[in-house]
């Protein structure tokens, strides 16, 4: 059994005893009737969709009547109405609205960064496997991708990223948590490695699935941007706000670095989104619900995953990277014949699934269907 070994992870994280409150599994998928209207829950039918890492509540009701309300500037062109957000967004991150970026989603964001740092042959260093929207973008402008595998603990290999950089080198990317693996590198390490190397190469610190973090007082990258160092940070409302349909993101980087980056967004988001996410920033109650819920799904698959005797890797999002055993390909057909579907393949873990938690009931369902497959 590796480091990753599903009862030394369980105890070293202490994920027991924070999950230990929560309860027995029976009563926690039935919501009342006021809570499915708050926070809306998707509905179990067809089948389950379990893949792309997305929320499976919301919008919120809040959220929802904030865009009915303004439905009918739906006709206007969003950029008279983003100033409010971003002052929303420059308070909650610490800086002025100079650091912020708008984007028609995080991924807008990252294609713009893979743009714009990778065009004449540009070369961007990045983990493999990873979140590949940037590394893809910039080589269809003519960039490079410098790969370097996670480490046996299926995180980057920060010493190994470091040697790699050369007079060549314009970025280095780092999705953290690590987009399929799940997995969270350590916060003192971190900071000292994009403190340091944001003096020699710009950083792009993908920060997605920052909400899910279980230690509150784990460090944004933001936190060097405030500092002057060359660091781009993203982050999304598609997640725990559950707005990933209206595409709305943002980036947080020292004011030159996003000025050079606001004049190369090519899809801005809309009207809608606008107002969804302003209300969304300010929507405590369903930011706590989405949490808690996705605390009660994780729980559930790991005891399925447990029962199983399947390893898997720690996790710090709203999805878990366990080691099925069998070709993903195949795992895929034989998990959507049953009704599942879950994450594509990422090399070189062919035998590795990504699974994002849904609701309750869904996480239930793909406990009893993955048990039967691998039976």
């Amino acid at each position: 059994m590796t480091d990753l070994s599903r009862r030394s992870w369980l105890k070293g994280a202490g994920l027991m005893s924070s999950l230990a409150v929560i309860g027995g599994i029976a009563p926690l998928h039935q919501l009342s009737a006021k809570e499915i209207k708050k926070f809306r829950p998707r509905p179990l039918t067809g089948n389950i969709k379990l893949s792309s890492n997305e929320n499976p509540y919301g919008p919120s009701e809040k959220v929802r009547q904030a865009m009915i309300a303004n439905f009918d500037q739906a006709c206007r062109y969003p950029f008279s109405y983003s100033g409010e957000l971003i002052e929303k967004i420059a308070a909650k991150e610490g800086v002025s609205k100079d650091h912020i970026v708008l984007a028609g989603g995080s991924t807008e964001g990252l294609k713009v960064v893979g743009l714009t740092y990778g065009m004449n042959g540009g070369e961007i260093i990045a983990a493999q496997p990873t979140f590949l929207a940037l590394m893809t973008y910039a080589a269809q402008w003519g960039g490079s991708v410098n790969w370097v595998p996670v480490n046996k603990n299926m995180m980057h290999d920060l010493d190994e990223m470091e040697k790699r950089i050369s007079s060549k080198t314009k970025l280095i990317f780092l999705c953290n948590p690590n987009n399929p693996t799940s997995t969270l590198l350590p916060a003192d390490r971190v900071l000292d490695f994009c403190n340091t190397v944001s003096d020699k190469v710009t950083i792009f610190s993908d920060e997605a699935y920052c909400d899910f973090i279980e230690d509150k007082n784990y460090p944004s990258m933001v936190s060097l941007v405030k500092k002057g160092k060359n660091i781009i940070v993203s982050k999304t409302f598609s997640k725990v706000y559950g707005l990933a349909g209206l595409r709305i993101g943002y980036m947080v980087a020292k004011p030159e670095i996003a000025a050079g980056l606001r004049k190369n967004i090519m899809a801005f988001t809309n009207v809608l989104a606008i107002e969804a996410a302003k209300n969304a920033l300010d929507d405590q109650e369903f930011y706590d619900f989405s949490l808690n819920k996705t605390g009660e799904a994780k729980k559930i698959i790991l005891e399925g995953l447990d029962d199983l005797n399947l390893e898997y890797a720690p996790s710090n999002t709203n999805f878990i990277f366990f080691k099925s055993g069998r070709n993903i390909e195949k795992l895929q057909q034989q998990m959507l014949a049953k009704g599942i579907m879950v994450g594509r393949p990422f090399p070189p873990f062919d035998d590795w699934c990504r699974i994002s938690t849904g609701t309750l009931e869904e996480v239930i369902q793909f406990n009893d269907a993955l048990k039967k497959v691998l039976s």
